[in-house]
């Protein structure tokens, strides 16, 4: 049997409640990614998203549960695995390409000036960015930082890219274009991506499956819908595929209706769900009614 990219088991965070009891932010959190696989996961504020993206980074651990990627154990942070929050984090005192350079030379520690130079420049070009090679983070936008910050994940070309909520503090045009940018560059490198967001549009025009959560404490990744829209995928097009309205519909039915009750399968692992196929949801193998579905 083939073992996917990343295997997620029975993933649990616990946190101390202060009298000697714990607060079970999630449990029993299961998946699995293939390889070039985009997905998004979307859930209601305190159902535990982003502690999840941070023990898939390395960054927290879990109370129980393992991850393996490809084949080995995750176990702290590592350039395998890029990251990219909503901050932006970049090196105040370097410039554009610098802080691109910086990243890929602790990469590929071997390579020329003239290599790291190259490639850096390639990847601040695919965000629109090569005519700002040399201006300081200060000089530059909230949404130029944000696309140095996904031109810098992308570059180091790390196996897995986890994205928290990375166009959460730009307006509605610049979130857009960004958006566009990211899609381009992922259609290009076909990378390995996770992300959190609560753009229910946005996860759609993004990604490949979107993971449904429960509402916390106690949650759990209920649902995992594929998306089925063909690419190349653009935000002044993709409204005109009936499967992009019938997916909409389905996400912010279970946002607003269903995600304080929904659970996964026994076995714990989330449903599947094909929202675009004959206007009902396909769950486990089976064509199901939507209202169904709802209920399960």
């Amino acid at each position: 049997m083939n073992k996917s990219f990343l295997e997620v088991d029975g993933l649990s965070k616990v946190y101390p409640d202060g009298q000697g009891g714990g607060l079970t932010v999630f449990e029993d959190v299961s998946f699995a990614l293939e390889k070039g696989e985009f997905v998004c996961i979307i859930g209601h504020s305190g159902c535990g998203k982003s502690t999840i993206l941070n023990v898939l980074a390395g960054l927290d651990e879990a109370t129980s549960g393992n991850i393996v990627m490809n084949g080995k154990e995750v176990k702290g942070p590592s350039l395998d695995r890029g990251v990219v929050f909503q901050n932006y984090s970049l090196l105040p005192w370097k410039t554009t390409l610098k802080n691109i350079v910086f990243a890929v030379q602790a990469r590929w520690p071997s390579w020329s000036k003239g290599q790291v130079r190259e490639h850096s420049e390639r990847y601040l070009k695919m965000v629109g960015l090569d005519h700002a090679l040399e201006r300081k983070p200060s000089q530059l936008s909230g949404g130029m930082r944000q696309r140095v910050s996904i031109a810098r994940a992308f570059a180091t070309q790390p196996d897995l890219l986890l994205l928290d909520e990375p166009f959460g503090a730009l307006d509605a045009l610049t979130r857009g274009v960004i958006q566009d940018e990211l899609v381009k560059i992922w259609e290009e490198t076909r990378q390995t991506v996770f992300m959190i967001t609560h753009d229910v549009d946005e996860a759609i025009l993004l990604s490949d499956r979107i993971f449904l959560m429960s509402n916390g404490p106690n949650a759990r990744i209920a649902e995992s819908v594929k998306v089925d829209v063909p690419h190349p995928r653009a935000r002044s097009t993709i409204f005109q595929n009936p499967a992009y309205h019938k997916t909409r519909d389905y996400l912010v039915d279970y946002l607003v209706n269903r995600s304080n009750s929904a659970l996964p399968d026994a076995d714990g692992k989330p449903k599947f769900v094909e929202p675009a196929k004959s206007g009902g949801a396909q769950v486990e193998g089976k064509i199901e009614s939507a209202a169904r579905a709802a209920n399960a």
